[in-house]
């Protein structure tokens, strides 16, 4: 077997990415997606492409923050590998897949291909979740009318709940910084991703109880991709009464309101309570998604 030539592309030689075969239909999944060529790299051998990932970030920033597609050629894993482990960007990889993939032996062969190409270049699976897309046809969540929604331009009264809705969180991200930093580095790491997307601050809103009490926040945002449920977190001593619903209806129904086509909204497949409420809220599963982190090098 030659060895394997790994290669950052530019706009000169872009359509190399194109040439390994979609069993896992990325494409259509990025549609929406803008990649730099800069940030695409390929695994060759022969000449052909055996491996590809695509790094992505936001318009304004100058590292990606992630891995958002990275496909292998069967029997090419090492080479996958490669590609990943002389990466200068060492960021979270997330590897998109069909609904159900498991269930089909080709989706879930090329799957596991992946999965294990990037445990040999030293990723560890953190979560697998749940991708979900609302549309028009779907008709618009009712509105139960229990809580009302208002604007909140102090940043402290979102870092208070953010804090407070982490303490018991089942997010698998959240849990992660709990533990590195505390609750305090889970809640400015949620307030850092609001404030990174292109959508306005005063979109931000706290969610009211008909006695005043505060019962939970919802950010609607728009990342880069369009139109997303941002945040829907319920404060721990409100919890038990299905608020999360009414959080995530108004957040539909805000975007709606300001001209979405769709709204997108993710969940950890382990956060049953919140995957409940997107099925009643009538966002159906159009994709998996599993995170994994990068180890330590060497």
């Amino acid at each position: 077997m030659t060895d394997t030539v790994i290669r950052a592309l530019d706009t000169s030689d872009a359509h190399l990415f194109d040439t390994l075969p979609d069993p896992l239909g990325a494409r259509a999944a990025h549609a929406r997606t803008a990649h730099r060529p800069e940030w695409k790299r390929v695994a060759l051998r022969d000449g052909e492409v055996v491996a590809r990932g695509a790094w992505w970030g936001g318009a304004d920033d100058d590292a990606p923050v992630n891995i958002n597609w990275f496909d292998v050629a069967e029997g090419e894993e090492e080479a996958g590998a490669q590609l990943l482990r002389t990466s200068p960007f060492q960021v979270e990889l997330e590897i998109n897949l069909p609904t159900g993939w498991r269930d089909d032996p080709v989706t879930r062969a090329a799957g596991e291909t992946r999965l294990r190409a990037a445990r040999a270049a030293g990723y560890e699976v953190l979560v697998e979740r749940y991708m979900y897309r609302w549309t028009p046809d779907r008709g618009l969540p009712a509105r139960p009318g229990r809580l009302t929604f208002a604007a909140e331009p102090d940043d402290a009264v979102f870092f208070d709940a953010l804090r407070r809705i982490h303490s018991v969180t089942l997010d698998a991200h959240a849990l992660r910084a709990v533990e590195e930093g505390g609750l305090d580095q889970a809640a400015r790491e949620e307030l850092d991703f609001f404030r990174w997307c292109p959508s306005p601050r005063e979109w931000w809103q706290v969610a009211y109880t008909p006695d005043g009490r505060t019962a939970g926040i919802h950010i609607p945002a728009h990342n880069p991709a369009g139109p997303c449920v941002g945040f829907i977190g319920v404060l721990p001593e409100q919890r038990g009464r299905g608020y999360a619903y009414d959080l995530l209806a108004e957040c539909t129904h805000f975007l709606v309101e300001r001209g979405a086509d769709f709204v997108a909204g993710a969940t950890d497949q382990g956060n049953t309570p919140m995957a409940a409420n997107f099925a009643k809220a009538g966002y159906p599963v159009v994709r998996e998604r599993v995170n994994l982190l990068p180890g330590a090098r060497d």
